[in-house]
Order: structure tokens, then sequence, then C-alpha cells
């Protein structure tokens, strides 16, 4: 099995790969092949060498004869910008996100037509699809059948790529599948421009010893996954079956990753129990209108039961969250060891 994975070298990217390397199977077949599709390739990465990998650097758009040169089994796009990023530079957004999105579909169209295999196309949506509209508020709690209306470039853009997924869907050019991922924290390493960045920078930087803003007000509640739940999520729907079983997929609905519901505060709480003031005190609330419209228009509460039905479950506090964000990244806490209280169930 051929397996591509555009953002390959992102963080996210980086994660499924490691964990199929680790796994050496997909979809019940071995993995012959993984090729880590990206703009830029860090020098020395550990993944690069491992001999299943093939790199694949450089602009999507201009390397999509080198990816499909041989038949691609299975396509994890991940690649994206962000959603701050594309608020600032609409062109940006539009290149990034839609039309790279529309000529991936249209090269895996185009092995299909040629008697290749039909990919399994998975592709990366977000819960920025969601948004409350002055015509139409969000529900209390949103689900996969609630009218998507989103409120950002980003947004939209996600928005547009899941229908062209199912469209193409459809007209059997692809199987595609659609997994709305939550905002996932903590993320390791540098900021980076997405709005919703400061929800892991809040528990991040202070761990390391560095002041963090937070840009919203503490009683914002949001919708999260860790790293591992993520990384679950979009493997499972990798892997799911098509039909009307138990664990199926039923045609091209997206599915919401299972989200775990906190307030800002709860989350800035956590820290300080866990980590003690010294700590928590490094984080200054600073509110920022602009962030506060982008993060403030996505669903917190979401109704699990479609990711339940494979075998998916939200994490079980944010507390786990932390736990296992220094179980996975012990070199980028600095402060001083964390105090045990007992397992990390994530």
């Amino acid at each position: 099995m051929r397996i591509v994975i555009t953002g390959g070298f992102g963080f996210l990217g980086q994660q499924v790969a490691d964990a199929l390397l680790k796994r050496r199977t997909l979809c019940g077949a071995p993995v012959d092949s993984l090729v880590l599709a990206d703009r830029f390739v860090p020098s020395g990465s550990p993944l690069a060498a491992d001999p299943l990998v093939n790199v694949v650097q450089g602009d999507l758009n201009e390397r999509l004869d080198e990816i499909f040169a041989e038949p691609v089994d299975v396509l994890i796009h991940l690649a994206s910008a962000v959603s701050a990023e594309c608020e600032a530079d609409f062109d940006l957004g539009m290149s990034a996100n839609l039309d790279t999105t529309r000529a991936l579909l249209d090269a895996a169209r185009a092995q299909t037509a040629a008697g290749g295999p039909t990919p399994r196309l998975v592709f990366s949506s977000s819960v920025a699809v969601y948004g409350s509209d002055p015509a139409l508020p969000l529900p209390p709690m949103v689900s996969e059948s609630t009218l998507p209306t989103p409120q950002s470039s980003y947004g939209t853009q996600k928005r547009v790529c899941e229908q062209l997924v199912a469209e193409y869907t459809r007209k059997g050019f692809v199987d595609g599948r659609v997994a709305r991922l939550m905002t996932v924290s903590v993320r390791p390493g540098k900021p980076n421009a997405a709005a919703s960045g400061f929800l892991s920078g809040i528990v991040r930087e202070p761990l390391s010893g560095l002041a963090a803003i937070c840009p919203v007000s503490p009683s914002l509640r949001v919708a999260l996954a860790s790293p591992r739940r993520t990384v679950e999520g979009i493997l499972r729907i990798t892997e799911a079956g098509r039909g009307s079983g138990p664990g199926d997929l039923i045609g091209a609905l997206p599915v919401n990753l299972p989200a775990l519901t906190v307030t800002v505060a709860e989350m800035l709480d956590t820290l300080r129990r866990v980590a003690g003031d010294t700590v928590a005190d490094l984080v200054t609330v600073a509110p920022d209108p602009a962030v506060e419209a982008i993060v403030g228009s996505w669903p917190a509460v979401f109704d699990n039961a479609r990711a339940t039905a494979l075998g998916l479950e939200p994490d079980e506090s944010f507390e786990s969250v932390l736990r296992a964000y220094v179980d996975d990244h012990p070199g980028a806490v600095t402060v001083g060891a964390l105090p045990a209280t007992g397992p990390v169930g994530a």
C-alpha cells in the first residue's frame, strides 16, 4: 500500500506518519511506501530517514506528477494555510486551501480514470466550518446535521472543500472521507498563525518558562482534542468501511471528531493546579477583538454520537490533555517536574 500525506512535515503530518511507521499497516494491508509531501522539510528529520519514507518537497501543485508517479492507495490531505493567515491574506487561503485541494482531487480522479486504484482520500476539515449566522444562530449542541455557516475565510474554504470531496466521491472519482478537527491542544513547538494557537500557547509557553498572552475572555468555551485523540480519529476515519453496519461510514457525510468542551478559565485553573502559581502567573489576559471574533464564532458543544459509533471518544479532561503533553514532550517542560496525581487518561 502506497500512502501519501500532504503537509507531511507539519505537526499533525509528522504525528500521523509516526503512528503509521510504528504500525506498518493501514486498512489491513502492509504499508509499502509512505510519501511525505510538504513545502518545507526539516533537516535531519528521523521520519525522512525511515526506509519506507519518500519525501516530495515543494509546492503541491507543482509536485502532483511526482506524487502520482506511482498509484496512490490512500491520500491523507493535511496541508493547509491556517485560520488567521487566511483571514489576513484572502488570496493565500484560496490558493493554499481551495485550489490545492481541487488539484489533488483532479489528480486522484485522473488515476481512477486511467484504470488505477480509486484513491481513498481523507480531508482534514475544521470546526471553523460552523458559525453563528445572525439569521441562523447555532443550536446549543452541534452535530453533523447542523447547517455549516462559516464566519471566516478559513472556514469557508474548508466547507467548499468538503463539498468537493463529497461530489468527487458521489461520482466515483475518489473514496472521500472528511474529518472535522477540533482545535488541537496542546501543540508542541513554536506558535503558528492560527487564531486558535493561543489554546496551546497558554500552556506550552508557561511550562517552558515563557510568558504567554491569552487574547480572549477566560469565560469563552472552546472545543478541544489532544494530538493523541486527533491522530486516532484521522486514522480511524481512514480505515472505516463503507456501509450501514456498526463502525461504518455512510455516504460522504463529514465526521466531527470528538470534542472536549472547556472554558479557557478551566484550562488556566488546571495549569495552576497542576504546575503551580509560578507557571500560571506567566499568562496575561489581554483580549484581542480580531481573535475573539474568529474563535468565538466556533461552536463549543458537540454531539459526539457519530464519532462514538466509529469507536472514538473525547479526552477525559483538560488535565489528561496537559499531562499527555508533558509525557510526550518532557524536554519542552523547563519549570521542573510536575507532581504526579494519578494516571493520565489520554
